[in-house]
Order: structure tokens, then sequence, then C-alpha cells
């Protein structure tokens, strides 16, 4: 099972004990895959979803709330066999009626309410509500990837008012979600591990949530120490590069002015550092008598890089 279905899984188990918050969560499914259908007299509400686990949440959200027992429709896709769709129906103009009702779609005289966002505001007032109205959302119409991989979450809705609604009730707690525009499609996404992390506290998943940080502080310990490991790889590239700059000024200068010409400081230092070609500025330093420090190398090495530079200067004007 990919880490989405392990999510939605968890997620699907959680059942909140308060009435307001199941059905904050029920409004939050309907709004993203629900259907209301009417001919004449008869009503019905369904869902569909290719999900076993929003399908069973929702299903036991409705008896929990409302005492409704539900009819299952299950279609197979015809081309991808081990695809299939799930419709729950709610078809008892009674039941109906108090379903609508419930979730603000209906007024009490029967009248479809007029709105472009997913949901009234009355059913998300609270704290605990808008947890659970993410829940059902996410679980009707979103999506994580591996963490293992990348980091994205992502809600996708109908319309646009949806959408900027949808992100109002995210970013009503410490996350910061965005909306991208796919095809007819908006999307509702985040992609910082930390706040994914977040946004699963804030929906209950907790076995995801220690799942989801187990992944982060191995990913952050193999990127420290990958970082690490190259800047250890190029400070000794460094080094290696300046010993070979260092040894080609050394050799030039033994071979056109003799290594004899130089002071006898110069003439140390660049002896150690033919016979040590591999050795480090302390190294180099710890090794000449008496030793001296770094920057007492360093300013030795300079010089004998001016001397050679110098030389090669008059033989270019000689030329």
């Amino acid at each position: 099972m990919s880490f989405s279905g392990e999510v939605k899984e968890e997620l699907s188990r959680c059942l909140p004990k308060a009435r307001h918050c199941q059905i904050a969560e029920i409004a939050a499914i309907l709004g993203m895959c629900g259907q209301i259908q009417r001919t004449g007299a008869f009503a019905a509400v369904r869902i569909h979803t290719e999900n076993i686990a929003v399908a069973r949440k929702y299903a036991r959200l409705l008896e929990a709330a409302f005492q409704i027992r539900t009819d299952t429709c299950v279609k197979r896709n015809a081309y991808l066999k081990k695809s299939r769709t799930y419709s729950i129906i709610v078809s008892g103009q009674k039941e109906v009626t108090r379903l609508l009702e419930a979730v603000k779609i209906e007024d009490e005289m029967g009248n479809l309410s007029e709105k472009e966002g997913l949901v009234d505001q009355r059913i998300v007032q609270s704290t605990c509500c808008r947890r659970a109205f993410i829940r059902g959302a996410f679980l009707a119409a979103g999506s994580i990837s591996d963490p293992e991989k990348f980091y994205h979450l992502e809600i996708v809705c109908a319309s646009a008012p949806k959408a900027e609604q949808m992100k109002e009730i995210i970013n009503s707690f410490p996350v910061e979600a965005k909306i991208v525009r796919r095809k007819k499609y908006h999307v509702v996404y985040i992609k910082e591990g930390e706040q994914i992390g977040e946004m699963l506290r804030i929906m209950e998943a907790s076995l995801a949530v220690m799942n989801l940080e187990n992944i982060r502080i191995v990913k952050e310990m193999r990127n420290s120490i990958n970082r690490q490991v190259n800047c250890e790889t190029a400070n000794i590239h460094k080094t290696v590069s300046a010993a070979v700059e260092q040894i080609n000024d050394i050799n030039y200068i033994r071979e056109h002015l003799g290594l004899d010409s130089l002071p006898d400081g110069l003439k140390e230092i660049a002896l150690m550092r033919l016979e040590k070609p591999d050795a480090t500025m302390k190294e180099l330093g710890d090794s000449l008598n008496p030793p001296v420090g770094k920057s007492g190398v360093n300013h030795r090495l300079r010089k004998l890089k001016m001397i050679a530079d110098k030389s090669r200067g008059k033989k270019e004007e000689d030329l």
C-alpha cells in the first residue's frame, strides 16, 4: 500500500465523538465527491469514490450522526480489472432531508442553498470541526506523496471558490497552503515536510506523523552527511590543487634560478614541499625546524609563487 493509502486507511478509522464534528466531516466528503439527485418526489444523495476506506468511513459517519443505513453499489472498471468504484447512497426522503439540512445544503423549506464554496461557515466555526472537515476533504479528494521521494500533499477542488475556502480553512492552522490550477481543477497543496507533518497532526493521523518524522530524520541525517562529505571533498581538491601549483612553482625556480638562490627560510619550505607533496599547511609547518605556524608557511609559499611569477614574466619579456 502506498503512503497515501496508509494515511487514508488510518484516517478512516478515526471517528469523531462529537456529532457536530461528524457532520463537518460528512459535509467535506459531500462537498468533494457528493451528488444530489431529484426526480419528482424522489431524492437521493450519493458519493462516488475509488477508495474503499472513504466509502467505509462515510457510511460509519452517517450511521453515527443520523442512524442512517445506506445502500452500497460497487462497479468494476471494464478496462482496469483491479479498479472499483464505490457508491454510497442515501435514498429515503426523510433521511435525505435530515442529512441536507444538517450539512446546510438544504434549508427548512426544502430549497437547496446557493453557495459557491465548499461548506457553510456555520459548519466549520470551531477548531475541532475544521480539523474534521480537513480530514474528510483529504479522504475524499486528497493525496500525499511518498516522503522518501519528495514532500507533497494536495486536495483537488472542482472550482476556484471551493479551493479558496479549502485554503482558508487549512490556513486557520499554522500551515501555509497554496493553490495551483491543473487543467479544469484547482489544487490546494503543501510542499514543505514540516508543514505536511503539521497537516497530518491536524487530521489526527498520529501513526502517519511518526512515520513521516522518522523518514524526515533519516533524510536530514543523510543530507547532512552528504553536505559534510562534499565539503571535505571540495577542501581536499582545493588543497591538492594548491599543492600542485606550489610544486610547479618550486620546480620552475629550481630549474631556472636554483634553490640555492633562495633565502634559507624559503629554501627550507621549498625542499619540505617537494619532500611532502600531500602534506597540509600545518603538517609542513610542524616539519620545519623550528616549527612554523600555518600563516608563516602560507606567507613563505606565497613568496615562492611571487619569485616564480616574476621570473616567468622576465622570460616572456626576453622572448
